[in-house]
């Protein structure tokens, strides 16, 4: 069966448009009353209304978006028959930036098309709306939005603009997803600023990527380039939420597209977000420019819901995430406690504790290698085959050994990272062709200040393979500790004959892709852990892993928050790293000077995440005494990462029912073996909690319910209507095991 569609013409149709208030789309050659229009696959539970003039009103089982006569986007949530929304228009829809002036298009919904929309997220409906420029007579625009019947709660839209006469276009800038949101249309007494945020770009080491937005909040929010300090990449998200609703906008391309996704509060305190990109093109006499299929969701929750379902989306698209494998849910322990100059020795002296608390990993971290790009072991500190040696003894005593690495840095004689100062590696002396270069024909940098080799070269890919099949064959090591990624820069090599420089950016996931297929291939059970320090991950690596980690946190609520976002992304049952133990509480003494004090498994265990820790022992001296396990220190150690390989929850399913920032005391909820795992934190700078909890996702009856950190019978509760609610007080956290009696 031809798919269905109607195309509005200025014919006597638009005279039976002018006589009614809406008209409901049904295919051109139908004569029967108005209904719903039916693509392949029969009935749709998707609504679309053509109103003379606009807007278009698109309607499904959950959220209603309406395109409006101007052509904003205005999306709300249907629920429990009440339409909520966050957008309060004001301006247009997508426009382009031309001779440094915008470029507004008029929407003719007279010209209305509607189809079956075709793509790989299952059954949809797609409209398509005539626009034109006024400024720019032959300047035509055709708008797009698609509604997919398996997401109820996100619309796709795209912008095509075709240059229909005799003389080029450039084209600047192409702005889409414009919002204005207020916070006060879903609360009237909070201010319109006054939303929780999720912030997707890797930005600022150590800044908070879930926040309370402030009434001067400002953020660029620049995706998939590098920065001028070597950070970039990110998740193309931005969300928003209240109690009630939330809305989210993005796009759902599988690459790292270079485009910004800004935040910022205006005068009158409304929040305006949008998409923004530079083209860098001219459309010549009748070329197209399309921009790429962006998103705009409403929800119910926080950051976790929009993040889910743009992950499952990006999944339909091919963006697969593969199983952990077992061994990734393991406790780690980090050599990084020792610093840049630890050795066989120092590694091996913590064996004996390591076994006695059931840690099954040993991690040799930072500057264990000659340069950075050859990857050899220093002299001095692993001389000989004292390598191989190491990993072999580890092995002896029943623990995996994992590699610190960084892919695609290299030193080329330019630069220093702490003491460090720069040789010429080896693999730039007889390959100085694979460097990416600049603008300007020099040596691109990265992170640390080192040049990079270009990710989109099959010879650089060949050669990380090699060095992969060394570290995990040769050496025997059991996965790698791939820190401080997040994206390259763009190459403008002449040598590399890039369509675009971009090139780079987009095959940065070619390499991590192989580093990862490599280490499975020679040993099943290989753990690839990722870090992007102190920031959200890159669309690019993300599937390259086993293990994702919170990413040198400043304090427990960010190893909560991290855990939360890695279980949307990657799956509810997804093995990440807490990071170090010690990381949930930071003194700054000043630059360089800080003192890792924490001692929170409570935040990693609650969450699901999976423990890590970096302490020395024996006794190393005072440079580390902030790290070393004291007799006290060892007692809570040993109870915590006991609690946590009996109970394994990070192997259990993440159920997203508690919402950052108007649920108090902040809540999480595992679910594992016919069991329900809470977690409830006290807020930050409190002295406590002491009031109700509620325990949600429960069937109605009686529970049985323990405080598993403290091994208390706190008696039983009665679930009605989904949940059971417990009296309570605790200084810090909150950990209940709810079984059913």
């Amino acid at each position: 069966m031809k798919t269905a569609f109607i195309f509005y013409r200025r014919s006597k149709i638009v005279v039976t448009l002018a006589l009614t208030a809406a008209v409901m789309l049904m295919p051109a050659c139908s004569k029967q009353a108005s209904q719903p229009v039916q693509a392949e696959g029969g009935p749709s539970p998707v609504s679309i209304t053509v109103h003379p003039g606009g807007p278009v009103v698109i309607r499904t089982t959950s959220a209603e978006f309406d395109v409006l006569p101007s052509g904003y986007v205005q999306a709300s949530l249907l629920k429990q028959g009440k339409k909520l929304t966050l957008d309060d228009p004001q301006g247009g829809g997508d426009f382009l930036v031309i001779g440094g002036k915008q470029v507004d298009l008029t929407y003719d919904f007279n010209q209305t098309r509607i189809t079956g929309a075709q793509g790989k997220l299952g059954r949809g409906r797609r409209v398509e709306i005539a626009a034109q420029s006024a400024s720019i007579p032959n300047l035509q625009g055709t708008f797009a939005i698609e509604v997919y019947d398996d997401f109820p709660n996100l619309a796709l839209t795209t912008m095509q603009y075709k240059n229909a006469g005799s003389q080029p276009i450039a084209l600047g800038q192409a702005v889409a997803q414009r919002h204005r949101l207020n916070a006060s249309l879903a609360d009237a007494k909070a201010a319109p600023y006054d939303l929780w945020s999720f912030q997707g770009s890797s930005y600022d080491w150590g800044k908070d990527d879930v926040i309370h937005v402030s009434q001067k909040f400002s953020h660029p929010n620049l995706m998939g380039a590098q920065l001028k300090n070597g950070l970039g990449g990110g998740i193309p998200v931005v969300a928003f939420w209240t109690a009630s609703v939330g809305e989210a906008i993005g796009h759902v391309e599988t690459l790292p597209l270079v485009l910004s996704l800004p935040v910022k509060v205006a005068d009158d305190g409304r929040i305006n977000t949008d998409l923004q990109l530079e083209p860098g093109t001219t459309l010549k006499p009748g070329d197209s420019y399309s921009t790429p299929r962006s998103f705009v969701a409403v929800y119910s929750g926080d950051y976790y819901e929009p993040l889910r379902l743009y992950a499952t989306a990006l999944g339909r698209e091919g963006w697969n995430v593969p199983k952990p494998s077992n061994e990734a849910y393991n406790v780690a322990w980090c050599g990084w406690g020792y610093e840049f100059n630890v050795t066989p020795k120092e590694m091996l002296g913590t064996v004996p504790k390591l076994k006695e608390m059931g840690i099954k990993w040993a991690t040799l971290d930072d500057r264990w290698f000659n340069n950075y790009g050859d990857w050899e072991p220093r002299k001095d500190t692993f001389p000989g085959d004292s390598m191989k040696k190491m990993v072999a003894d580890f092995h002896k005593q029943g623990i995996y050994a994992q590699l610190w690495w960084l892919p695609l840095a290299v030193e080329d004689g330019q630069g220093h990272y702490e003491s460090h100062r720069y040789g010429i590696a080896q693999v730039v002396k007889e390959h100085p062709d694979w460097l990416i270069l600049d603008k300007n024909g020099k040596h691109a940098r990265m992170v640390r200040d080192l040049a990079v080799l270009d990710p989109s070269l099959p010879e650089v890919q060949a050669y990380y393979r090699q060095l992969t099949e060394r570290f995990i064959r040769d050496w025997g090591f059991d996965g790698s500790k791939l820190d401080n990624i997040y994206t390259v820069p763009a190459c403008y090599n002449p040598k590399h004959h890039h369509r675009s420089p971009e090139e780079s950016v987009n095959a940065m996931a070619e390499v991590y892709k192989i580093i990862y297929e490599t280490s499975r291939s020679l040993k099943p059970e290989s753990v690839t852990q990722s870090c992007p320090c102190g920031t959200p991950p890159s669309l690019a690596w993300l599937p390259y892993m086993d293990q994702a980690v919170t990413a040198d946190p400043v304090g427990s609520a960010q190893v909560r928050r991290r855990i939360k976002m890695y279980k949307a992304l990657l799956g509810p049952e997804a093995a990440v790293y807490g990071d170090h133990v010690e990381l949930t509480k930071i003194n700054f003494a000043g630059a360089n000077q800080e003192s890792d004090l924490g001692r929170d498994f409570a935040s990693t265990i609650g969450t699901g995440g999976v423990v890590g820790t970096k302490f020395v022992w024996p006794d190393p001296g005072p440079h580390f005494k902030d790290v070393a396990l004291t007799q006290s220190k060892e007692e809570w150690w040993k109870k915590w990462i006991g609690i946590y390989n009996q109970k394994m929850l990070s192997k259990g399913a993440f159920r997203n029912l508690y919402t950052i920032g108007y649920d108090t005391p902040e809540g999480y909820a595992i679910e594992k073996d016919g069991k329900m795992y809470y977690a409830f934190f006290a807020p930050e700078g409190s002295k406590g909690y002491q009031g109700e909890v509620q325990l949600r996702g429960l069937a109605s009856g009686t529970y049985h319910v323990v405080d598993y950190a403290n091994d208390k019978d706190l008696g039983a509760v009665t679930s009605k209507n989904g949940t059971a609610t417990l009296t309570t007080s605790f200084p810090e956290s909150l950990l209940l095991e709810v079984s059913k009696k």
